[in-house]
């Protein structure tokens, strides 16, 4: 089974769909934190070690993955007609250059946001696209996980240009879904954020900050 769906469906945690055009999708507290179990992937040597923090422009996620695989996973319905842009802020302070990101023995990231739409009774049926903070490839790179074609690995930002630089990037998840899924989707179901390098056994370093999705 593809190893990011078994994360997200793992520790689950129903949210309201909010009524606003900024749609928050978490809040990097301490409790939030302790509810948002993290959950070591099968076959993984270690967990990935998630932190708080905080600095000039608020609460931060800072995920150190050393030959570890591990997420955050939260179910929450967006309403995709009015809120479909997902808005993140990040920064991978130690990349994994020189991996090759296509295959199994390289498919890991420093930094990725995963976003789920349920589209049947189990998680291998579900359709998901995994925005990454690429250390090799180009921004705007896709390509399928090698794991699973119901996957799209989707390249948002690049330590090629900015490798310990906080990045905010914005990406239409609606459209995304109809071009690479064929779904013309309402809402969608999950999203998780990730740090795993179990397939290169190396080390990264990397920090998520203001993860929300906005009308515009």
């Amino acid at each position: 089974m593809n190893k990011f769906f078994k994360i997200l469906i793992a520790f689950l945690i129903t949210t309201n769909i909010a009524a606003a055009t900024e749609i928050k999708v978490f809040e990097f507290t301490e409790d939030e934190l302790k509810m948002l179990e993290v959950r070591k992937v099968r076959g993984a040597n270690a967990k990935t070690e998630y932190t708080l923090g905080f600095n000039e422009n608020g609460k931060f996620l800072k995920a150190v993955a050393d030959n570890s695989a591990s997420g955050l996973g939260k179910e929450i319905k967006i309403d995709l007609d009015i809120t479909p842009y997902l808005n993140i802020t990040w920064k991978v302070e130690k990349d994994l250059k020189g991996i090759d990101e296509r295959s199994k023995k390289g498919h890991d990231y420093a930094a990725r946001v995963f976003v789920v739409k349920k589209t049947g009774a189990t998680p291998l049926s579900n359709r998901a696209m995994n925005y990454v903070f690429s250390s090799n490839e180009d921004v705007n790179v896709s390509h399928p996980s090698p794991f699973t074609k119901k996957s799209i690995d989707y390249v948002l930002a690049t330590t090629k240009e900015n490798l310990n630089k906080w990045v905010t990037v914005k990406v239409n998840v609606k459209e995304h879904f109809k071009e690479f899924h064929n779904l013309d989707l309402n809402e969608i179901n999950g999203l998780a954020v990730m740090a795993d390098t179990d397939n290169s056994k190396l080390k990264s370093i990397s920090y998520y900050q203001n993860i929300y999705f906005s009308s515009e």
